[in-house]
């Protein structure tokens, strides 16, 4: 028998839908452990969020200190792991996320724990179902540690549902808190008003068909109207249309929004590795023949310079109406 140790990510108060693809996937694990799932918060701040972690979760560890200001995998990954001997856990997870992907290996390494990564399935106490060559194939790996570290992909699993009644939320503390010589300088980040890519329930997309960084502006003006993130194809952001941070695909970021549009991109497998788990996409292309079309929910077959407009003036005129 042994705990889940589900490390949430978080913003402000509040989870990250992230976390919540987390704690259903630690809900899964603890029942196959014989434990039960502690959700861990780390970083200044962290407490303002305990309280919304323990909607989900019947235990709740808060690391919150001043010398966790700024994410270093250096400082996080020992409170995650002296945070993991603790309380028990004989699996850790964390979701597939940037920070994820950086800490859950070095948390693995401090705990001599075998890893499996970009988890879809589980399928036992040490067996995970992952997919291979962008998506187009799955494996079944099995970890045989008494320690398991693992990333779930956000995309393959529902978000957590709210317990009957609030968990405990406890503290601990840091320890001694050592960068081992690394340092945070700063963070370039461009800041906006629209939601997170890998936290948006609406996501617009553009592709190398959008020709130059202007064109997306009249996308900009589709996501806005949506409340939604803007994302795009690696062949955008290589071409240095777009920031890189708005990547989707299997280099860039994986989403499962409840609605994708794919617009002038073309639909490669490493793309589609990124955002096929979502609910419904609407693809707008020229080429009818694009891959883009095999999974797409409503697909329109017209240049988007056309297409793009008359979307955006029919959800104009329907806000107008209301």
């Amino acid at each position: 028998m042994g705990n889940v140790l589900a490390l949430c990510e978080f913003s402000g108060a509040q989870l990250r839908s992230s976390a919540l693809a987390n704690l259903s996937f630690a809900r899964q694990a603890a029942q196959a452990h014989g434990g039960e799932v502690i959700a861990l918060l780390v970083g200044a701040g962290a407490a303002a969020a305990g309280p919304d972690a323990a909607r989900y979760a019947a235990k709740v560890v808060v690391v919150d200190a001043p010398a966790l200001a700024h994410y270093l995998a250096e400082t996080f990954a020992p409170v995650v792991a002296e945070v993991a001997r603790a309380q028990g856990a004989t699996l850790i997870s964390a979701t597939a996320t940037a920070v994820g992907k950086d800490l859950a290996p070095r948390v693995a390494g401090l705990l001599d724990a075998g890893m499996a990564s970009d988890i879809a399935k589980l399928v036992g106490k040490d067996a995970f179902v992952r997919p291979v060559l962008a998506g187009n194939a799955y494996s079944t790996v099995q970890v045989s540690t008494p320690i398991i570290v693992v990333t779930p992909r956000q995309s393959e699993f529902e978000p957590a549902t709210e317990l009957g009644s609030p968990g405990a939320v406890t503290t601990a503390a840091p320890g001694n808190v050592d960068a081992l010589g690394a340092e945070f300088v700063r963070l370039d980040a461009q800041k906006s008003d629209r939601p997170e890519l890998s936290d948006a329930k609406v996501v617009v997309s553009g592709g190398r068909g959008m020709k130059n960084g202007e064109n997306f502006k009249v996308l900009e003006q589709l996501a806005d109207l949506l409340g939604a993130a803007m994302g795009a194809s690696r062949a955008a952001t290589d071409a240095g249309m777009v920031p890189a941070d708005w990547q989707v695909g299997q280099t860039g970021k994986i989403v499962a929004p409840n609605l994708y549009f794919a617009v002038a991109i073309s639909g490669a497998i490493q793309h589609l590795a990124g955002m096929k788990g979502s609910k419904t996409i609407v693809a707008i292309n020229k080429n009818k023949d694009e891959p883009i079309f095999q999974v797409a929910d409503y697909g329109v077959v017209a240049e988007w310079e056309k297409a793009v407009p008359e979307l955006i003036a029919e959800i104009k005129k329907l806000k107008a109406s209301r």
